[in-house]
């Protein structure tokens, strides 16, 4: 694997917590960083806990506030919004 010389500037409390992954799991600093990059690419993208949790109590309380209607009441709803396009609005005769 090829690699590129990197310089960056760490806070003294991440740069200690990276010295002392590095002593105590025996492994080079790089390592670690370039583990803990492959680490957090993977949940990029991802929601996190708390993420999720906010997201289902919102999902819940939209859900609950959706009126109960007969299924005939929204096709009934539905046609007519598809007709009113077709004619170009409904506000038009």
């Amino acid at each position: 694997m090829a690699t590129t010389k990197m310089t960056f500037s760490l806070d003294e409390p991440t740069a200690a917590r990276l010295n002392e992954a590095s002593v105590s799991l025996r492994k080079p600093k790089s390592e670690i960083v370039r583990e803990a990059i492959r680490d957090y690419a993977e949940r990029m993208g991802r929601l996190s806990e708390v993420e999720r949790i906010r997201m289902l109590g919102v999902f819940d309380e939209v859900v609950t506030a959706i009126p109960p209607r007969a299924a005939d009441d929204v096709d009934a709803e539905l046609a007519e919004i598809r007709r009113a396009r077709r004619e170009g609005g409904r506000g038009r005769s």
